[in-house]
C-alpha cells in the first residue's frame, strides 16, 4: 500500500521533467562549493570540479577523498550521496567517484573512475569510464549503463582558462536504453588573489542550452563566498567555504522557480 510521501515522489518524478528547462541527469555537478557559483567549475581545478571536467585532475597534486550531500527540495527521497578519492601520480592524477541517488523504491547507482594528465604546459586532458544502475521496485525493468565523458583544459594566459567536456559520445543506436549526451564549454578568470570568476554553456541532448555563471571570492584567509547563476530553471545560488588545517568544509544552495531550495553539503580532506 503506497503511503502519501511515497505518492508524492512518484508523481515529482514524472512532473519535474515538465518543469526542467534543460540539463542532463546523468552528468550531474557534485560539490557544495562548486553549486555555491553555479556549477560554473568547468575551468577551476578543485577536487569535485574535477570530476565534471577530468582534465582538471591534473591539477591536483595532493592525495585527498571527499563526501558530498545533496538534500533536494528538502525530500529525503531526492537526496544524493557523493563520494569520491583522488590519487596523484606524477604529472598524471586518478580518481574514483561513487553516487547514489534516490530511496529504496527507485534508486540510481553511478561509479566512475577517472584519469587526467599534463599535456603540455597549457593543455590538460582527461577521462572517465562510467557505470550506472538504476533500480524500482515492483515490475520495473532494472536498467545497467556503461558509458564514458572526456575534457580538455586550456591556460589561454596567465590568468584565464578555457575548458571543453563531453558527456557519453555514443550514439543511443548502439544502447539498449538511451541516455542523454553533453558538451559543455566555459572559460575562467582569476580576477585577483582573491576572486575568480567563471561561465559556461551546456547543450545536453533533446534539452534546452543550459547558462551557468558564478563567483569564489576569498573575504578573509581560508574564508570563501560564492554566488551564481543557472538558466537551467532561474536558479540563483549562494556558498560558503571554510578551511580548517587539512579539512574544507562547503555549503551550497541553489534556488528552483517552483519547487524551492535545495542545499549542498561536501567535506574535503587533504591526507597528504
Amino acid at each position: 500500500m503506497y503511503s502519501l510521501p511515497k505518492i508524492f515522489v512518484s508523481l515529482f518524478f514524472v512532473l519535474l521533467p515538465l518543469s526542467a528547462s534543460g540539463g542532463n541527469p546523468f552528468h550531474f555537478s557534485a560539490g557544495a562549493g562548486e553549486t555555491g557559483m553555479g556549477s560554473a567549475c568547468i575551468a577551476r581545478p578543485g577536487f569535485w570540479s574535477s570530476f565534471s571536467n577530468q582534465a582538471l585532475l591534473a591539477f591536483n597534486n595532493n592525495l585527498s577523498a571527499g563526501i558530498n550531500y545533496q538534500n533536494r527540495f528538502n525530500i529525503s527521497e531526492l537526496g544524493t550521496r557523493t563520494a569520491g578519492i583522488i590519487i596523484p601520480a606524477g604529472t598524471t592524477s586518478m580518481g574514483i567517484i561513487y553516487s547514489h541517488f534516490g530511496y529504496r523504491e527507485f534508486r540510481r547507482e553511478m561509479t566512475g573512475a577517472a584519469c587526467g594528465l599534463t599535456l603540455s604546459e597549457k593543455i590538460s586532458a582527461g577521462v572517465q569510464i562510467d557505470y550506472f544502475s538504476e533500480k524500482a521496485s515492483g515490475e520495473y525493468e532494472n536498467h545497467h549503463s556503461l558509458t564514458f565523458e572526456t575534457g580538455i583544459v586550456i591556460n589561454a594566459s596567465e590568468n584565464i582558462s578555457v575548458g571543453i567536456h563531453m558527456f557519453n559520445p555514443v550514439p543511443n543506436s548502439l544502447r539498449k536504453v538511451d541516455m542523454p549526451s553533453s558538451l559543455t564549454a566555459g572559460a575562467g578568470i582569476e580576477l585577483s588573489r582573491v576572486l575568480y570568476a567563471g561561465a559556461e554553456v551546456e547543450m545536453s541532448s533533446g534539452q534546452m542550452l543550459v547558462l551557468r555563471a558564478g563567483f569564489d571570492f576569498e573575504a578573509v584567509e581560508n574564508l570563501w563566498f560564492r554566488a551564481g547563476f543557472s538558466s537551467e530553471n532561474s536558479s540563483f545560488t549562494l556558498g560558503i567555504g571554510y578551511l580548517i588545517k587539512s579539512f574544507k568544509l562547503d555549503l551550497g544552495f541553489f534556488t528552483h522557480e517552483k519547487l524551492g531550495i535545495t542545499s549542498n553539503a561536501s567535506l574535503i580532506f587533504k591526507i597528504r
